[in-house]
């Protein structure tokens, strides 16, 4: 049993995992820091403060001033300040990830069609079929042009037989 845990734990890909849910963690508070520390403040200037934690519904009879009056006093409320708090924070954090996977999705590919290697084109002289960056044909090895530029292609006529009726 030991050799089978000592199998699994330094296995490839748990280790690759382990490393990612790190990075990841370290890679949250990097987009927390810049969504709090550097978008929030001036987000918060343009539009006044933007704290909703003081919003609630009072579900008691009793009158509070503030919300931690209300708090203390342990009365049932409904916090809907906090929710939205929490959802201004989501919606800002997923932006600011948007951005980034954009660029590093920029920078990553090539600037030229994403199905380029699914496609295929036909040879026009034994009309089979290859992957479309092919400049020379697998099955009768004739030359054809390059796969940026236009590939002729022949139309396909089919013929259709009738069965006699005798």
């Amino acid at each position: 049993m030991l050799n089978e845990f000592k199998e699994f734990a330094v296995r490839g890909n748990v280790i690759d995992m382990s490393i990612g849910v790190i990075i990841g963690t370290t890679f949250a508070k990097i987009v927390e820091s810049l969504v709090d520390d550097v978008i929030m403040p001036p987000f918060s200037l343009i539009f006044g403060q933007v704290d909703f934690s003081n919003m609630y519904i009072n579900l008691s009879g009793q009158h509070f001033d503030t919300f931690s009056e209300a708090q203390e006093a342990g009365v049932p409320m409904i916090n809907y300040g906090a929710f939205l708090n929490h959802a201004v924070h989501f919606l800002l954090i997923a932006f600011v990830l948007f951005l980034f996977v954009r660029q590093i999705n920029q920078i990553r590919r090539p600037q030229e069609d994403p199905l380029l290697n699914m496609k295929t084109k036909v040879c026009p002289h034994c009309c089979q079929s290859m992957a479309f960056k092919a400049t020379r044909c697998p099955s009768c090895t004739s030359e054809l042009e390059d796969f940026r530029g236009p590939v002729k292609q022949h139309p396909t006529y089919v013929r259709i037989k009738r069965k006699s009726s005798s």
